[in-house]
Formats: C-alpha cells, structure tokens, sequence
C-alpha cells in the first residue's frame, strides 16, 4: 500500500522518458507511482530500492520524491508562509509544491515570509494539508522537572484555559489562564519556568520565576514604573487586583509582597489612595 504523505522504501518496476515507476513489489498489478527523471539516482534501474516520499502534485496525482519534507504525516515542524491566497496560507516545507494551510486551521492570522510550526495530516479529499493546531500531535513526555526553564512557541491562546505552548517545538505545555498576567501573543517564542508536570506529562509554565527571586523583579519594576510617572502611583496596594493586573502585570499578592519590600527599604510611603517614592537626598 502507498502511504501518503510519508517515507517508503520502493522498488523500480518500470523505466520512462519521464522518469521511474515505483511499487512495493515487482508484481505488476501493484499501485505505482512515478518518481520524475531528475530526482532518479543516476544507474538506477528496474529491481532497484528507492526511499521517496509520498505526495500530491499540482494536479492531485500521487508522486515520489526523494527531498525529504519539513515534516511527515501526524509530525510538527516549522515552516515559513510563502503566501497568503483566499484559501488559506501556503508554507514552504521542502519540496516543490507548497503546502497549504487552510484558513480555518490557522489559530492567528498568518503573514509571508513569517515562520510558524504546523502540522501535517490528510484531509477529508485525501489531500496533504497543514494545521497549526497543535495539540493533538505534540508529545507529553519532555522529560522536564518543575522549576526547569524551558524555551518554547505560543500557538494558540484559548481565553478559557490560558495559552498553549509548544516545548521545545514538540512537547505540550500551558501557560494557564491565571498565569497571563503581561501580554502574550501567539506566535511569540518565550522562555517559561516549569511551575508543575501533570500526571501524563503535560507541562504548565509560567512566564515568572519563583516568589522570592520574583519579588526582587517585581520591587524594582514598581520603582521604575515610580520613576517613570514621576514620582508617584494613583493607587495602592488596597486596589482592586484587576486594576494592579492591568496597570502593573502583576498579580495583588506579587504586587503586595514587592510595594512590602519597599516600604521595608524606605524607598516608598504609601498613602490612602496613591504611592509615592521617596527621593533619596
């Protein structure tokens, strides 16, 4: 049986002009599929063993090739977005053909020249198709242990659960939705720390490091801010934790336990309803 859209090992069975037929075996009422003259290895004749891919030509007939792809079937891979059309996107992905990248299995709008990682599957007319709906394809056992730092693609952002993350461009991780507290894009390449492995593997990252080390950040990016506005917050560490999350990127705790240290250090007085720093003479 031909298998589409991976490797196989055939056999020459017949020779043309325009190049070799390929079949599993040299039983002449076996499927075959032709591989073009300039991709047939030079002396090769018929009896011999070929490793091809398997795709689709511009014409939907199956074909051989002896390029190896981007990615195989059910694999992920990155591929950069040649062009944009009123079907979908088409990815470069190593062979002659482009792949298309329908609309509807696009999780953020894609442009040309920019590189994303997709997947590859067959779609309901037998045809080879790319998603960059990742999840079903991604592996859950990375290896990684909590507080490991880990570099990886956000693919999708799901306002239910948080932004789903690619490991490593092949392991399943989430960053959850609580976690979120900057601004995260799909598409964008993070560095995340491991704050927990599920039970089957999965990751969940968060983009901050632990609390104590955290804090520090967090002081100096609140006297910062300070410094910025000069001088001083129109709120308080009493304020509602949607307000600190949106003005700050911070969640209330983080943002108690950073305005605490500097209180502590005298750097800050905190009023009724503001914020102030305290100029060192």
């Amino acid at each position: 049986m031909l298998l589409l859209g991976q490797k196989q090992e055939l056999v020459i069975i017949k020779t043309v002009e325009f190049g070799v037929y390929l079949a599993e075996s040299m039983d002449s009422t076996q499927e075959k599929v032709l591989l073009p003259a300039k991709q047939v290895p030079k002396e090769a004749g018929i009896g011999d063993l070929i490793t091809v891919f398997l795709y689709r030509d511009s014409k939907d007939r199956l074909i051989a090739t002896v390029h190896e792809p981007v990615m195989m079937l059910h694999q992920i891979g990155k591929c950069r977005v040649a062009a944009v059309s009123k079907v979908g996107a088409f990815l470069e992905w190593g062979l002659e053909k482009d792949l298309l990248l329908p609309f509807r299995e696009q999780t953020y709008p894609v442009e040309p020249g920019e590189e994303i990682l997709a997947a590859l599957y067959i779609d309901k007319s037998n045809r080879l198709c790319a998603t960059m709906k990742l999840y079903p394809y991604l592996e859950k056992q990375s290896g990684y242990q909590k507080d490991d730092t880990v570099q990886g693609i956000v693919y999708e952002i799901s306002a239910g659960f948080g932004a789903f993350v690619a490991v490593d461009g092949k392991y399943s991780a989430l960053i959850p939705k609580k976690e979120l507290l900057g601004e995260v894009k799909a598409g964008q390449e993070i560095t995340a720390r491991v704050s927990g492995v599920k039970e089957d593997g999965k990751l969940d990252l968060s983009l901050r490091q632990k609390a104590y080390l955290q804090m520090d950040a967090d002081a100096e990016k609140i006297r910062r801010i300070l410094t910025e506005q000069g001088g001083s917050l129109p709120f308080n560490d009493r304020a509602a934790p949607e307000l600190i999350r949106e003005k700050m990127g911070m969640s209330k705790n983080e943002f108690k336990r950073a305005v605490g240290r500097l209180y502590k250090e005298k750097a800050i007085r905190i009023l009724p309803d503001s914020i102030q720093l305290i100029q060192k003479k």
